[in-house]
């Protein structure tokens, strides 16, 4: 499984941006596709997950500002973040689970995301 993270940029406090992942290669189904994302000196963090189903979940911390959304027929997860602020600076990281059943997590290479104040 390939994943191509694409749409960072810069933007300033309180605007907005998307991000875009599809999965590519050999598979069928994928069942869960994240977001992760990880700021220069800092860990990795959960950011936002959907289910096959749409089911989504988020961190306390982008909770209703961000929409985590997939185009299952494009195996693409999408990621809409609003009211940016400066913390949310970070490489943005996608990572789907589940794939065909099996128990490996695969992750894109990420794309950066940077908001000035």
């Amino acid at each position: 499984v390939q994943l191509q993270a694409s749409g960072g940029g810069s933007v300033q406090t309180g605007g907005s941006l998307r991000v875009a992942c599809a999965a590519s290669g050999s598979f069928t189904i994928i069942n869960n596709m994240a977001w992760h994302r990880q700021a220069p000196g800092k860990q990795r963090e959960f950011v936002a997950v959907i289910s096959r189903g749409g089911t989504a979940y988020y961190s306390d911390s982008v909770k209703g500002r961000f929409t985590i959304s997939r185009d299952t027929a494009k195996d693409t997860v999408y990621l809409q973040m609003n009211s940016l602020k400066p913390e949310d600076t970070a490489v943005y990281l996608c990572k789907v689970s589940g794939v065909d059943g099996g128990r490996t997590d695969y992750w894109g290479q990420g794309t950066q995301v940077t908001v000035s104040s």
